[in-house]
């Protein structure tokens, strides 16, 4: 089994690690260690939260940080640079970018679930340069070049 790592920052202390929520999540829920500070994303406005998290996994992975879905449909706060990737050589905090896309300003508070990391495997491949590449149907057809039809 893979292995990763977590330090906690001091001002994360009293948060619990991340972990997966069911058998089949997907992810793991992160949260917002901002201590007894708020912060209020006014509508358009972004910020990087903090999470007092620093993450050590193997060079053959990337953990990508995406929106959660209720904090989105719900209020309009999702990431912004979705999905955020950490690098496996990162050893900083893990903060994330958040984005008010609603109307109604929203209030971060402490321990509130911001986002979800999921981890994935990243592959390194020889690069190459041709002077051609090989032929498919769809060819060098952009966006909506396959169609709308069944």
């Amino acid at each position: 089994m893979t292995k990763i790592s977590f330090l906690q920052a001091t001002h994360a202390c009293h948060l619990p690690l991340p972990a997966y929520q069911t058998a089949g999540a997907a992810g793991m829920d992160l949260q917002a260690a901002l201590g007894p500070d708020t912060v209020t994303l006014l509508p358009g406005m972004r910020t990087a939260v903090p999470t007092g998290l620093h993450l050590s996994m193997p060079p053959t992975m990337e953990a990508q940080i995406r929106p959660r879905s209720g904090l989105a449909l719900k209020q309009g706060v999702t990431v912004v640079n979705a999905p955020g990737t950490i690098d496996s050589d990162y050893r900083g905090e893990i903060k994330i970018l958040l984005i008010n896309l609603g109307q109604e300003p929203v209030e971060i508070t402490d321990g509130m679930r911001i986002a979800q990391m999921v981890l994935a495997p990243i592959l390194r491949p020889e690069i190459t340069q041709r002077d051609t590449l090989d032929g498919t149907e769809r060819g060098s057809g952009g966006f909506g070049s396959t169609g709308t039809g069944s």
